[in-house]
């Protein structure tokens, strides 16, 4: 079986499987992707399926429009990504999709101990560092908190501007490791990443974050979702579900999970996640209405 990169232009065929992924390095991602694909698609000949293909978006506007044109029918991406394609292209969720052993994660905000800030509520008037605009962790779910606390939010044009004494100022760092360094150099008071990237060495090195703190946590959410697009054939979308299920008790799928993104095994939507989802759901709304 061949796969390739599917062309924008080519339309939707019953029997083609496409997998897309929002991307801005299609080269590396198409290797993530393929082997996964090159699994799923022999088991899916009960309903039809014979062919696998990857069509990669620039930005989740390009996705949302694939989508909508039945031209991508499953789509890998982090929780609050997939919750945009929902809200705006009609895509359903799944499944949760668990990385390196671990389904659910939360957003840790943090300062320095020697900033005087001890909650949310001491940001007024102060900087805060998000990740970029696709983040959920480092930035819809800390945006939101923000807002949900009556905190108005101002992007600033460099960390030596100031907001309003009754705002939060922010600014995007780009990485993880952008966000603690600036926190720990005083750049901004406050920085927001997730409670994995807080206990790992690479964004978070030990000599910095023994000079900060955690002044908030929010509760978990969904790390990252399988979504098809809402009109996908629902025996296609059954099979899909349960292929993806039963891959991480299958030796043959070992190799392709751990390329998909490390991913570990797949789990079932239950109510817990659908109430983690709906929040993410009003952050992704509200954060989009508010601020952008």
């Amino acid at each position: 079986m061949t796969v390739a990169v599917a062309l924008p232009a080519v339309g939707n065929d019953r029997q083609v499987l496409v997998l897309g992924r929002i991307t801005d390095d299609p080269a590396v991602h198409y290797e993530q992707l393929k082997p996964l694909l090159d699994y799923v698609v022999p088991r899916m000949a009960g309903v039809g399926i014979r062919e696998g293909r990857i069509l990669m978006a620039r930005d989740p506007q390009q996705m949302m429009s694939y989508l909508r044109r039945g031209r991508v029918d499953w789509v890998t991406e982090t929780s609050a990504s997939a919750m945009l394609l929902q809200q705006r292209a009609g895509a359903t969720p799944l499944l949760l999709t668990e990385r390196t052993g671990v389904s659910r994660y939360r957003t840790v905000f943090f300062a320095r101990r020697d900033s005087g800030i001890e909650s949310l509520d001491m940001l007024g008037g102060r900087s805060v560092a998000f990740q970029n605009r696709a983040s959920t962790s480092a930035y819809f779910v800390p945006a939101m908190e923000l807002l949900e606390r009556g905190l108005s939010l101002e992007i600033l044009l460099s960390p030596m501007d100031r907001p309003p004494a009754e705002s939060v100022g922010y600014l995007f760092a780009r990485s993880e490791a952008n966000i603690s360094t600036w926190v720990h150099k005083r750049l901004v008071d406050a920085g927001a990443m997730s409670n994995l990237d807080w206990n790992n060495p690479g964004a978070m090195p030990p000599v910095y974050r023994r000079d900060l703190q955690i002044v908030h946590e929010t509760p978990e959410y969904p790390r990252a979702l399988e979504m098809v697009r809402g009109d996908l054939d629902p025996a296609i979308q059954a099979r899909l579900r349960e292929v993806l299920l039963q891959a991480a008790s299958d030796p043959d799928a070992s190799e392709a999970l751990l390329g998909f993104f490390r991913t570990s095994r797949f789990l079932p939507l239950d109510d817990a996640a659908m109430q983690e989802l709906d929040y993410l759901r009003r952050a992704v709304t509200r954060v989009s209405a508010e601020i952008e």
